[in-house]
Order: C-alpha cells, then sequence, then structure tokens
C-alpha cells in the first residue's frame, strides 16, 4: 500500500512548520517520495514552484527579511522609513487603506528570492510577501571579476550586469576582496541574501522609487545567469552557480 504524506514526511528532515503538508503539486510529491532533495535540480530545468512549503523542505537553513518600502508621516517628510507602504483610496463609505510590502528570502549561499505583498492589513500583506518570495527563487552566480583582486572566489560576481525598471537603471560590477557592498541599503540586504560579499554599483534614475530600484537589482541578479561562459573562464575567474557545497 502507498505511503501516507504524513508517513513521507517524517523520513525527510524539515521544519515544524511542515507537519502535516499534504502537497497538491508534482514537485511537492516528489519531494516526500525522495526523488528531489536540491532545489537546484527544480531551478536548472525551469520548473515552477507552486508552493512555498516546497522551499521551507529544501532549504532548512532558509532566511528572510522585510525590506523598507514605505516612510511612515512627520513634518515636512521626515518620517522614519517602515517595511509597509500605505495607500488610501477614497470611497463614499470613507478612506479605505491597503499596505503593501516586499520581502527577501535566501541560504547566503547563492539562492535568493524576491516576493511583494499587499492586503488590507499588515499581517497578510507580510505572509503574501513571504510566499511570494519563496516562489520566485533564483540560482546565482558568483566569481572574482575584478581586475583589483583575482583571488579566484567566490566572493563577488564575475562580470557587470545592467537592469532596468520603469526609469532606474541598476548597474552591478566586480569589487576586490574586503571592499564590502557598496550600493544602496535595500539592494544590500537583497545581495547579502544571496552570499555576495563584495560589489560595486551605479544607479541612474528616479531612485526614490524604492519598490522599482530594488525589483531592478533583482532583475540584474537573475542576468547573471543568462550569460554564457567558456569554461576557461570559469576556472579563472572562480565562477560557482548556487550553492557552494564545501562552504
Amino acid at each position: 500500500m502507498p505511503k501516507e504524506p504524513e508517513d513521507l514526511l517524517k523520513e525527510i528532515p524539515i521544519k515544524k512548520e511542515l507537519e502535516g503538508w499534504n502537497p497538491k503539486t508534482e514537485i511537492g510529491k516528489q519531494i516526500l517520495r525522495g526523488e528531489i532533495k536540491d532545489i537546484e535540480q527544480i531551478i536548472d530545468k525551469g520548473r515552477i514552484i507552486l508552493e512555498p512549503e516546497i522551499v521551507d523542505a529544501l532549504i532548512p537553513e532558509l532566511e528572510s527579511e522585510l525590506l523598507l518600502l514605505g516612510q511612515s508621516k512627520g513634518k515636512f517628510g521626515g518620517g522614519q522609513r517602515r517595511v509597509f507602504k500605505q495607500t488610501q483610496k477614497k470611497t463614499q463609505e470613507g478612506n479605505k487603506p491597503k499596505f503593501s510590502t516586499m520581502a527577501v528570502v535566501g541560504n547566503r549561499n547563492g539562492i535568493v528570492g524576491l516576493g511583494s505583498g499587499k492586503a488590507k492589513e499588515t499581517v497578510p500583506a507580510r505572509e503574501k510577501a513571504f510566499r511570494n518570495a519563496k516562489l520566485n527563487m533564483i540560482k546565482i552566480r558568483r566569481g572574482c571579476g575584478s581586475w583589483q583582486c583575482n583571488c579566484k572566489t567566490s566572493h563577488s560576481i564575475p562580470f557587470a550586469v545592467k537592469a532596468k525598471v520603469g526609469s532606474v537603471v541598476v548597474e552591478l560590477m566586480p569589487a576586490p576582496k574586503g571592499k564590502g557592498l557598496c550600493i544602496q541599503n535595500e539592494c544590500r540586504k537583497m545581495l547579502d541574501m544571496a552570499g555576495i560579499k563584495d560589489v560595486w554599483s551605479k544607479t541612474k534614475g528616479k531612485t526614490a522609487s524604492r519598490a522599482n530600484l530594488i525589483i531592478a537589482c533583482y532583475e540584474a541578479l537573475k542576468t547573471l545567469a543568462d550569460v554564457k561562459i567558456h569554461e576557461d573562464h570559469k576556472e579563472r575567474f572562480g565562477i560557482e552557480e548556487g550553492a557552494v557545497k564545501n562552504e
């Protein structure tokens, strides 16, 4: 007789939040059967993740963080930054507020995801952001493309990349070891979640549009995996794709 989902869950090390998880998609069922043991098996084949529990099961060390997207009210626009951006709709019944936020998740070792959420309350918006971030996981290509360093380790990016969202243009460039993440604070959180430690950056356009700036940085990271690289260059620049097993 086939095993029940509850019995299969006991055979793999997962978080307590996944107790009683009954997968609806084929990927989730393959995880319970032991056919998929690494999230890179899903990303490399271009398969779509439709259940956030899949990421929780395959990446037990997953970390998450909310990004400062909005700003609280203050005199002369001097309010403090906050994770929720509030908007209001004028109706006959009165003002109807909505809250939106963005979240980033990753394992600090080559895997990262970005998601946004919007709801009438703050807690549902936050949960939607975390859920969507887990459904948008990508694999990052790291290396050392800086002529000032040439250490052949995966502390930076192998080459410069650029992405544009709206009027905002974000360009990421390799930096020498020890330089740090020279980029806006919210983008720095995303790069840190991806496991990148050193990078130069250049931005253009209306960077005050915080959401466009964050998405442009995410799109720039995605383009790292789109460039074809010769095998000799992988060893020359210390290029690693996804998680580094020996870390």
